[in-house]
């Protein structure tokens, strides 16, 4: 197989999101990812983000057309059971982790955020 001279870079999704203050304290306070910056082309303009978390990104967007609802994300974690135990604790009204189990990416569990996309961490064989 030849190499590939061009190095592109991992995708990042882009999720919908339509009530910016339930996605911020879903990814944010609930999932601990940052802000890494905010766009919006002019005053009360739609907001578009992207949020990390490690070598996670995931750009969220209130503009129609971008992203659509119900879409999967699948991520990988190193420990998905350390991860589980961290949001488990948290008390986040919204949202509870299913205990992992295996699936076809390794042992996993998923949550659904405030817009209605799936989130699928997976712990990779």
């Amino acid at each position: 197989m030849a190499s590939d001279a061009i190095g592109l870079a991992a995708p990042i999704p882009v999720l919908r999101m339509f009530d910016t203050a339930k996605a911020y304290e879903f990814y944010c306070d609930y999932l601990g990812f940052a802000v890494d910056w905010e766009h919006r082309f002019g005053a009360d303009f739609p907001l578009y983000a992207q949020f990390s978390r490690s070598t996670a990104t995931i750009h969220l967007s209130e503009h129609h057309g971008d992203g659509t609802p119900g879409s999967v994300v699948w991520i990988a974690v190193d420990d998905i059971n350390t991860l589980h135990t961290e949001l488990a604790a948290k008390s986040y009204r919204y949202a509870r982790p299913g205990c992992p189990e295996d699936g076809p990416g390794g042992p996993g569990f998923e949550l659904v955020d405030p817009s209605g996309n799936t989130l699928r961490f997976a712990q990779p064989h």
